[in-house]
């Protein structure tokens, strides 16, 4: 028997063993953008900035199809919950993929809510630093974990390097003059290696990337 053969016959079992024991859930920071990176606008373009078409919302529908838990901040989980409250039938709030969200369970990082919360899926309170609560979630959660807005916090756990994937749906819109919520003000500078892209309805764009902080 050659020496190379025997190399080959040795288990790997250590290696294994470590792979198992750093393995966590998959966290996904997802978030609308106008081209000029603003979050959501004033003015009269409405939600989506009026540019919603059948691929983007088949497409946002398709994300929600398999288990995840979700993780909001608690401005951005008061702002669902007052939308929703304000909202009529023809209002985006009421499209497929929220109603989808809103039936999966959520981690709703707070210091001063308190539960039970108003979330179909059931929502718990976690208080505590958002870096600390997302760490363990993501080695605790057997299912991948998203958030859907909730800028400032995720920036922080973007710092922290516990972000996986920025998704990024990019509107065709500048908001110069009506923009609000810059989605990577006041972020760390980061490299981003492009995972994903797709086209939605001819001119909005789907990105996903990994994020590593530039040195």
């Amino acid at each position: 028997m050659s020496f190379a053969v025997v190399l080959v016959c040795i288990p790997s079992t250590r290696s294994t063993a470590l792979e198992e024991s750093i393995m966590t859930a998959t966290y996904t920071f997802d978030v609308f953008s106008s081209l000029d990176g603003y979050g959501s606008a004033g003015g009269n373009w409405g939600g989506y900035w009026g540019k919603q078409g059948p691929e983007l919302l088949d497409d946002r529908l398709a994300l929600y199809g398999t288990e995840q838990r979700m993780v909001f901040g608690a401005n951005t989980y008061r702002t669902f919950v007052q939308l929703l409250a304000s909202s009529t039938e023809e209002s985006e709030v009421g499209d497929p993929w929220v109603t989808r969200m809103r039936s999966m369970p959520a981690t709703v990082v707070s210091t001063k809510l308190e539960g039970p919360l108003d979330w179909l899926g059931g929502a718990t309170v976690v208080r505590g630093d958002a870096v600390d609560v997302v760490a363990r979630l993501k080695e605790e959660s057997e299912v991948p974990l998203r958030s859907h807005g909730s800028l400032s916090m995720n920036r922080a756990l973007m710092a922290a390097g516990l972000v996986d994937r920025v998704q990024v749906t990019l509107f065709p819109v500048i908001t110069g003059q009506t923009g609000l919520d810059p989605v990577f003000g006041g972020a760390a500078d980061f490299d981003l290696e492009l995972i994903e892209s797709r086209t939605l309805d001819g001119n909005t764009q789907e990105l996903i990337y990994r994020p590593t902080l530039h040195a």
